[in-house]
């Protein structure tokens, strides 16, 4: 690997996906790699997202609410109150529209959120933005 290869990897931003869905896993995996050329780590369960965001702290995590087991909701109130992604930007990305879930997941630490079905130019700035939240240097996506 050359020098630019090394610091172009490690200028990438890291992106942690959560949802039980492979389809949209992808699908949102696809927009960011493309878009933002961003380094995404997928998770289709809630324990494994959990495991994944207790031992690295992503850049950036999408994360949807319906989901088996503990369930995304859970999920968020777990990844603020104590992991190392306490103070990670968190985009809720849910199915779910209605003003009162969104009020609750923004009060639980959620610092955005997009309703499903997402646009690519939706989700491209989204994430840009809650990077640029967290004082990265600057993005150089499409």
């Amino acid at each position: 690997m050359s020098t630019r290869e090394a610091t172009d990897k490690a200028m990438r931003h890291r992106v942690l996906i959560i949802d039980d869905e492979e389809s949209m896993r992808l699908f949102l995996a696809r927009i960011l790699v493309t878009g933002l050329q961003a380094e995404v780590t997928l998770a289709g369960t809630c324990e494994q997202a959990l495991h994944l965001a207790g031992s690295y702290a992503y850049d950036t995590i999408l994360l949807d609410l319906l989901m088996p087991g503990i369930g995304g909701y859970e999920v968020l109130k777990r990844l603020r109150r104590a992991s190392p992604n306490v103070a990670t930007p968190l985009v809720v990305v849910s199915v779910l529209s209605d003003a009162a879930t969104q009020a609750r997941c923004m009060k639980a630490g959620a610092t955005g959120y997009l309703v499903k079905p997402v646009e690519r130019n939706t989700l491209v700035a989204t994430v840009k933005a809650q990077l640029a939240s967290r004082g990265k240097p600057k993005l150089t996506g499409k």
